[in-house]
């Protein structure tokens, strides 16, 4: 985890995995970069709204596989879910539900499976495909703590690679792209 800037109550805090998905932000809003996976945004982004003042918003910034053909450029995500919990079974468990959906935006959009597994066999993105548009590893994460913090969330996505065979390949590759766009969207924001 690390914190770039200072977060105040009239500005977004950009939460982001990793460096070079922040490669080419500016330093006009502070930057959270919490490591890959839901586990490191949860407990980053956690610890940074304990420790003082709430950011105006949290915005997730970063990169998904595609799950369907034709999925491309920026993506303001309407609904995430968890592709790595199995609620079904936890509710019939325990009677209670565990990883609901939750909405993070209005009108049309995509839904992005969160989950800590990097999808890049076809097997997978197949079977996600059935329930969700786009694939990450952090989004559900911070907006669940954004949700429980009271602080508004959005999740901004760039397509990096097309879920299933050679995706990380291709995110090599194409992160560093993908960085310049998620910049260029948080400066045609006016910020």
């Amino acid at each position: 985890m690390r914190l770039l800037g200072t977060i105040s109550p009239d500005r977004p805090l950009l939460v982001v995995a990793v460096r070079e998905e922040a490669a080419h932000l500016d330093d006009r809003l502070p930057v959270l970069l919490t490591g890959m996976g839901k586990v490191n945004a949860t407990a980053s982004l956690a610890t940074v709204l304990a420790q003082g003042e709430h950011p105006s918003e949290v915005i997730n910034l970063g990169t998904a596989g595609a799950l369907r053909p034709g999925w491309e450029g920026i993506h303001h995500v309407v609904q995430v879910i968890q592709h790595d919990l199995n609620s079904e079974v936890l509710r019939a468990l325990t009677g209670r539900s565990y990883g609901d959906p939750l909405v993070v935006g209005r009108g049309d959009g995509p839904v992005l499976a969160t989950g800590d597994l990097f999808v890049d066999s076809p097997a997978a993105k197949e079977r996600l495909a059935e329930h969700a548009d786009l694939v990450d590893m952090e989004g559900y994460a911070v907006a669940t703590v954004a949700h429980r913090a009271g602080v508004p969330v959005r999740l901004v996505k760039y397509v990096s690679d097309e879920a299933g065979d050679g995706a990380g390949h291709t995110w090599r590759e194409s992160v560093d792209d993908c960085a310049r766009h998620l910049a260029d969207w948080v400066h045609a924001q006016g910020w």
